[in-house]
This record gives C-alpha cells, structure tokens and sequence, in this order.
C-alpha cells in the first residue's frame, strides 16, 4: 500500500509500505494512485514527496505477480501521470531504487539520494528489460551511452555515481526524506516541463548507429544468445531515433516478446531458485532456518595455495579475523604476499581502509586455540587433510567448527580422525575464492544442523550464494560434471574434434566450451584427480587395455595428452594451440587431429558425423540425468539447488535456468527418449541410463519442477 500524510500544509508525503523492499505490487500501485489523487485534489499541498517506508525506496516490480495475470492499475499511466503532475514532485531515495521503483523515481520531478543508496535496472537479469519508460527516460536523462551501460548489464551503481551521471539531483548524509523536503520548498513555482524527461531529447551523439552496434555487438559477445540485452539495445536506440510516444511503443513491444518468452521463464525461476538455495534441510529434517548459528568472528585458514589465499581474502573482505597457516617460511611469505596484495586492490577499489589488520600469519598450529572455526584448504589428498584434522584436534576449543574445502574426498572420512564428528562440515569453494560465489556446503552423516548451520551463516556472510549438499564422491557439482566431462571426450573418440564440441556448447549459451576451459584449469588438475583414485597407476598402462577401467568405458586421451606435456594454456598448447605459455586465444591445432585420427585408427574406430544437436544432448542431458540421481539419493533438498550449483559454480547460462530446469523445459519424455537412444547405442556407459526418478516423474506426466519435492518424497518413501 501507499501512506498519504501532509507534512507542513504545503509538502504532501506518499510513503511505498510493501516489506521488505517495498515493491510495487497491485495494492502498493492502487495506494499510489489513491494517496497521489488525494494530494493533487488538496489545495493547500504545493509539492509531493515519495518515500519508502524502513529506509528502503521501493525494489522494483513483485515477481510473484508475473506468473499469473495482472490486475490493478498499470504502472506505465501511473508513472505518466506523476511526470505530467503540475504540482511538484520529488523522490527521496534511501536504500535502493531498482527496476520499476528507479523508473518511478524517473518519473518524479527531482530526486535525492542518500549517500548508501543503490540504484539500477536490473530487469535485464530477469529476462526482460525496464518497460515502465525506463528504456526511453533514462537515455534522455544521462544520454545514449551511459545508459545502455546500465540497461544492458543489470548492474546496480552508488548514489554517488548516480550524482555524477546526472541521475539523481542531490546525494545527502542523513534523512532524504527531509532532504527532498527542503529541495521541494527552494524549487516550488519553477517551470517543470524542463524536469519532465518525456518531453527532452537524448543527449546529441555523433553516430548513434555507430553507438548501439558497438553495444550489440557487446552484448551478444558477453550474453552468448540472451534475448533480453539485445531487446535493450534496440529499446534505447529508439529512444535516440524516435519521438518518446512511438519510443514506448517499441519499449512496449519488445517487453511483450520478452515476457513470453522461455528465456524470461528461465531467469525468473532462476531469481526464486537463488532465494529458496538457503533453506536446507538435513536427513533428520532439521532445517538451517530453525537452527540457530552461533557468530563467528575468528577463523584460522590451513593453507596458503590458490584456494587458501582466496578463501582468506573472502573472510577479511566481511570483516572476520583471519590466523593463515602454511608449512614453511617459503610458503608462508608467498602466501601473505599474495594475500596482502589482494586486499590491498580490493581496498584501494573501494576507497576504503586496508583491512590488514584483521590477519595474523603463521607456522604454528598453536595460534589456533581462539578461532572460532577453522577451514583447511591443504592439497587435495586424503592423508594429508587427515593429519592436519588430527593435529587441529590437539589445540582446538572443544567447539570449534572444523571444516574442509574438498572438491569431493569423502567428508565422513575426515571427520572419523577427530574428536569432533558432529562438528566437521565440507566447505567447498570454488576457484578463485575471492571471486566466485558459489560455496557448497557438506554436511556428513554425523555432522550437527548447528555445525551446518554455522558454516551456512559464514558463508552467507562473506556473500557467497549457499548450498547445502549431502557426502558423496564428488558433492553435487563434480559429481554431474564428470558425466558431461566423459560424453565429451567420447564424442572426441567418435569423430568429433575439440573445436566443433566447444562450439556447439558455446552456441548453447556456455561463456566457454568443455576443452577451452580444460586447457585454462590445466590438464594436469584431472590428471593428478585419475592417477589418485586409482583410474590410472603405474601398473596401469594409459592405453593398454585400452579404453576400459573397472569394467566400463573409459577414454585415454586426456592422459595421453598429459604424458606428452600438452597441459593446456601453461605449457603453450593443450587441446588447442596457444601462441607462447600463458597465452590465453585458442587455435586449432593440427597435431590434435592427427592424434585423433591416429587414435581412431589404432582401436578399429570409424568415425562419424557428430551434429551439434547430439554434443548438446549428450552433454546436457548426461547432466541432467545425474542430477535426477542425485535427487533420488536425497542428496540435496530439491532441484532448484542443482540449478544454482550450476548457475553459479559451473557457467551455465542463466537464460537457460539450469540443468534441470532445462529438463523440464525440453520435456521429461524428450530427455527419457533420447537416453534410452544413447545408451542403446553405448550400452558401456552406464552414466546414460535413464534413472529411476526420470521414468518415475515421465511415468506421473512429467509434473512441473516446482512439484519434482512432492515426488521425490514418495519414491524415497516407496524404496
């Protein structure tokens, strides 16, 4: 709803009221058209203020109501008839102006910002872009340029960025609502068509045609097949090009191929998938939402390597105490100087402080004994993180969190070696730690809802995007990756060539194909991961018996490429060629397909056509159908937390939802079909056959995702 108060006789305030964001649902767009009837009515109200209530302007749309049809008033007259108000008004901007609450600030005469406001148009994000004028006032605002910036990228900028491309008029410490007040009372009686941005031309460019295609051809680099930026290029350069009347027409148009499109489907179940991730729930049905998370405010980070240095970065950056331990001098000194140097940047790009004083380096153990929390990020080996447990169990409170960043060593395993079962829990990081936000935490069969919870909560804190996940081989996202990663390989053996499967995965959306991003992590990481669990040994010939480990399909050719020194971009040349080691512009390279056809040849291999159409459903669907088994083993709470692993871990394409969701989409029944097809064919990969829960959902009519919990609960029941 909207609250109409007069402040003063001449000042009128309309305060949004919509916790927690105070967005712009049926009865908050019908309180604004009542309260702004009321105020325009009263004779004695000169100016309006908008507001929002809890220091919060307004969040944008209320996604919820896209799903079914709208009602109340629409907000594109709405908007029109508070710029075309001959009474003045302002926007008092606190918290954040997003989506349809900054095109409602757009509409106001004025606007002031408090210097913690955050503004943008994110709708881009959702598959969609600003349809509320937001595509046609801005560029009229701040001009061409700037604004497809913004509109384009979703992103979200300080009120004092805002104060200097001219969106907001004033940027104040302290109240905006009183600031906004003071600002309607010195500017009452001044002509407003020039505040109206309707009636004003975009800021002059030499060469618009030259602007947008340089922004198409952008966004269709950066997005990989999104419709959505394209859609807002072409929305901004009719603000340029036309009259704002035919402009919001075109913004209209566009916005109605959007809203129906799969794509804005996909992004918008995406937005739910990231708010739900967090609400896990172990086994014994206890919930992290009903399990309180005592505060941590000291940890200790085991390990200075990549990870470690990341993971202690991402700490101090939320204002935790760090104690960083490595083995040795050597590596202690490149450890802390990495570090320091990280935070350095992060603090000078800020404009803020350096937070170093929150680390302590050092080679004892004993410097533990107050942490609240300890996370090891040694070397994925399984002896070595279990000597480190016991020798952290020697100085450790008797409640102090202990957890492992493993990509997949078993958690139970670890935690068997301490004093402390109920209290070990997997933090798996993704690399680089500092930057990415995916963080999935693993809970064993003996961990405690507190001791998940805390991790949980930390990891929230250092705004990582959270996932609860079961133990097993490899948790939830290296688990499925290893069946995408094999079907690629084997389309290798068939007849493919790395270029052809990385473009069609690329075509698919994926910012970079299977073998690019092999050959950037570095061979050798799988290499060393086959060699640990038993996959390749010294008594094992790389090639001979060839093709088959433990009794099923296995393919060679990663590690006869590692024993010839192609390791990727480091060494210069990997699946592709690099011009020097370092290099990161990937080349065909001649060599591979001599190898390949070498290959083929040596074991009888008649190769054949591979359509972009099989890489996708091999690939994909192999995925999939891993997550469905994950689903049936209850390793993670539902499919939407596959779905963000993916999202945020791995690169999938946003526009497309995520593995299952794209599932879904496709149709349970295609996926099933085209399953029992590949493994007919390739009966010696069991990673195709169909699983039990996809028959189960396709045999029940292939119900939606979002009802996938209620049936994975009856076959847990049924087994």
């Amino acid at each position: 709803m909207a609250l109409y108060t007069r402040v003063k006789e001449s000042i009128a305030v309309i305060t949004l009221k919509n916790p927690p964001v105070n967005a712009l649902s049926t009865a908050v767009r019908r309180g604004i058209v009542e309260s702004l009837s009321q105020a325009l009515q009263d004779e004695q109200v000169k100016a309006v203020v908008f507001c929002g209530e809890n220091n919060t302007f307004c969040g944008g749309a209320d996604i919820k109501e896209f799903s079914g049809s709208m009602s109340g008033p629409p907000l594109v007259p709405m908007i029109h008839s508070i710029e075309a108000s001959e009474k003045l008004i302002v926007a008092a901007i606190e918290g954040v102006a997003l989506g349809g609450g900054l095109e409602l600030a757009l509409g106001c005469h004025y606007r002031v910002a408090d210097t913690n406001a955050r503004l943008g148009l994110p709708e881009v994000t959702l598959g969609l872009l600003p349809a509320a004028g937001g595509t046609q006032r801005l560029p009229r605002l701040i001009g061409i340029t700037a604004a497809l910036e913004l509109i384009t990228t979703g992103r979200h900028i300080s009120a004092k960025e805002a104060l200097k491309l001219g969106i907001v008029d004033q940027v104040i410490e302290g109240n905006a609502v009183l600031a906004a007040m003071a600002l309607a009372l010195s500017v009452i009686g001044q002509p407003l068509n020039a505040r109206r941005l309707s009636l004003q031309a975009p800021a002059w460019v030499p060469d618009v045609d030259y602007v947008c295609e340089a922004a198409l051809a952008r966004v269709k680099q950066r997005s990989r097949g999104a419709m959505a930026p394209v859609a807002c290029v072409q929305a901004v350069r009719a603000a340029a090009m036309l009259p704002y009347s035919k402009g919001m027409e075109k913004e209209r148009q566009l916005m109605d191929m959007l809203f129906r499109s799969s794509q804005a489907r996909a992004m918008q179940y995406a937005f739910f998938a990231q708010r739900s991730a967090g609400k896990w729930s172990l086994p014994n049905g206890a919930q992290w939402n009903n399990t309180k998370a005592r505060n941590v405010e000291r940890v200790g980070v085991i390990g200075l390597g990549t990870m470690g240095q990341g993971i202690a970065v991402s700490l101090v950056k939320a204002g935790i105490s760090v104690v960083a331990i490595e083995v040795d001098t050597k590596q202690l000194e490149l450890g802390k100087k990495a570090v320091t140097a990280m935070l350095q940047r992060y603090a000078q790009r800020q404009g803020v402080s350096s937070p170093l004083h929150l680390l302590k380096f050092t080679l004892s153990f004993h410097q533990l004994r107050d942490v609240d929390l300890v996370i090891e990020a040694v070397f994925e080996d399984m002896n070595l993180k279990k000597r480190v447990f016991s020798e952290l169990c020697k100085v450790l409170k008797e409640n102090t969190i202990i957890c492992t960043n493993t990509s997949g060593l078993n958690v139970d395993e670890l935690a068997a070696v301490t004093d402390r079962q109920h209290l070990v829990v997997g933090m798996h990081f993704f690399a680089p730690a500092h930057v990415m936000r995916l963080l999935e935490v693993v809970y064993g069969s003996g961990s405690s809802p507190e001791a998940v919870a805390i991790a949980m909560a930390l990891g929230k804190r250092m705004q990582k995007v959270c996932v609860a996940v079961g133990n097993c081989s490899g948790f939830v996202g290296n688990r499925m990756l290893k069946h995408y990663m094999d079907q690629s390989v084997y389309l290798l053996e068939e007849g493919a060539t790395p270029e052809q499967v990385d473009q069609a995965l690329e075509e698919f959306g994926f910012a970079m194909g299977i073998f690019k991003v092999a050959d950037l992590s570095g061979l050798d990481v799988g290499w060393r991961v086959r060699k640990a669990s038993g996959l390749i040994s010294p008594d094992i010939d790389p090639v001979k018996p060839s093709r088959w480990r433990f009794g099923r399909r296995y393919c060679p050719l990663p590690d006869m490429l590692c024993q010839q020194g192609r390791l990727g971009q480091k060494t210069g040349h990997g699946w592709y060629l690099y011009n020097s080691p370092g290099s990161k512009e990937a080349k065909c390279d001649p060599e591979i397909l001599k190898f390949l056809e070498d290959y083929r040849l040596k074991y009888g291999i008649i190769p054949r056509r591979i359509s972009s159409q099989e890489v996708i459903e091999r690939c994909v669907f192999s995925l999939a159908n891993e997550g469905l088994r994950i689903l049936e083993e209850g390793i993670t709470a539902g499919p939407e937390d596959i779905d963000i692993i993916y999202l945020f871990g791995y690169g999938w394409p946003r526009y497309r939802g995520g593995p299952m969701f794209y599932a879904a989409q496709v149709g349970l029944s295609v996926v099933l079909e085209k399953l029992e097809h590949y493994h007919h064919l390739q009966p010696d990969v069991p990673s195709l056959e169909p699983s039990q829960l996809l028959r189960k959902l396709v045999a029940e009519g292939s119900p939606p995702i979002q009802q996938w919990k209620s049936h994975i609960k009856n076959l847990h029941s049924q087994l």
